[in-house]
């Protein structure tokens, strides 16, 4: 077996499930799980439509990169959502079956393990997917805490010198899971000068792109970024989804698009893989990048729960709202695991400990101490869990 196998860390919400073992939640309460970053709100009718529409397509097999007709609704989004020229459709886009597996996927491709002791610097707390990915490609996680103190954003200038010549990958996440921070421009000027210094490639997880709370203001993606600043794309993928954006996380439906000479090699290990995108997904995943509506409403959902969730959190919790995302990136006085198992016992409410999303680092580990709570329940159910949780 692969040796790397080892040093994988159970899944947050394994650790979870342990964590929970023998407790018997209140019975006189309904459960409400705020743990997992899953969209509840119910996939738009026009979508499951189109995935019915595109059954005939199940008597061939799909190609790898994907059809024309998904891959042009994928440009024409990113130029609307972005301003951006309109992408080179057979060289710069790929659909995906979701972000997860592209993102674990890409380490594969992009890690040179004939490198002596090759580096990937993520974010911590972070998606368990950027160390995973890291481990398995034989390189060696390097974490950036993220800490209230820095606003949450990741200390590049605290990268020793000889860490960043043996880094090969840089894992972004703007939106940030779990604080919702989002990248500046001036954050991106510094990411992009330091992949010039050193080569490395950055993965821009964007998967929570399209959950925000001011219309006017979306968040800056990486390519928006190195277009306003008069940048080529070199050296820079994004990864982007619908599971949250269109309430679709079973349709495992997503893109990834940036650098052409590195998109070209990664189709390559793709098509090996064996991970192309299910031709009824394909088609109702053009239908969905082509829509904007029912991306409205969905934020719109979100934002009347964070309005009357947080000021009632706020008041017996240390919690302010994000920048983006569907998370309240909540600081507790003691505890996170202690006070997840009193959630858990006495209001019947899962929410899951910051500590399970984050490694020690630097001597801390970043998320103990919060709790992440996901808003993705509906209205009524997270103003009930919120009183629940005010009340104890």
């Amino acid at each position: 077996m692969n040796p790397n196998l080892s040093k994988l860390h159970p899944y947050p919400f394994q650790k979870l499930r342990d964590l929970f073992q023998g407790i018997t939640p209140n019975p006189s309460l309904r459960q409400v799980n705020l743990s997992i970053g899953e969209p509840k709100h119910e996939t738009p009718g026009f979508i499951k439509q189109a995935l019915i529409n595109g059954m005939d397509g199940l008597s061939n097999y799909p190609t790898t990169l994907g059809s024309i007709s998904l891959r042009e609704a994928i440009s024409d989004w990113m130029v609307r959502r972005y301003g951006i020229p309109a992408l080179d459709i057979e060289k710069q886009i790929i659909p995906v079956n979701g972000s997860r597996e592209a993102l674990f996927a890409f380490a594969q491709a992009v890690i040179d393990p004939t490198r002596a002791n090759p580096v990937v610097v993520s974010p911590n707390p972070f998606y368990q997917i950027y160390e995973g990915a890291a481990l398995l490609a034989g390189a060696e996680p390097y974490f950036l805490n993220t800490l209230p103190d820095n606003d949450f954003r990741m200390d590049y200038a605290s990268v020793p010198e000889s860490v960043w010549q043996r880094t090969q990958l840089l894992y972004v996440c703007s939106p940030g899971n779990p604080t919702g921070k989002v990248m500046n421009l001036d954050d991106w000027r510094e990411v992009f000068a330091l992949a010039d210094k050193y080569g490395f490639v950055i993965a821009s997880d964007e998967c929570y792109s399209e959950i925000y709370f001011d219309e006017a203001n979306p968040p800056l993606g990486a390519l928006q970024a190195a277009h306003k600043l008069g940048r080529d794309y070199t050296n820079l993928v994004m990864f982007s989804s619908l599971s949250k954006r269109s309430n679709v996380p079973g349709m495992r439906s997503g893109f990834v698009a940036g650098d052409a000479k590195i998109l070209e090699k990664f189709l390559l290990y793709r098509t090996y893989h064996g991970c192309a995108m299910n031709p009824a997904v394909q088609v109702a995943s053009a239908s969905a990048w082509s829509d904007e509506a029912h991306v409205l409403e969905n934020r719109r959902q979100y934002r009347e729960k964070f309005a009357a969730v947080t000021p009632m959190l706020k008041s017996v919790l240390d919690v302010d709202m994000p920048d983006a995302a569907f998370y309240l990136w909540a600081k507790t006085q003691g505890s996170d695991t202690e006070l997840a198992q009193k959630l858990y016992r006495e209001c019947n409410i899962i929410v899951l400990p910051g500590s399970f999303l984050a490694r020690e680092a630097h001597g801390v580990n970043p998320g103990a101490g919060f709790v992440r709570i996901a808003l993705v329940a509906s209205l009524e159910e997270c103003v009930e869990a919120a009183e629940r949780i005010a009340a104890l």
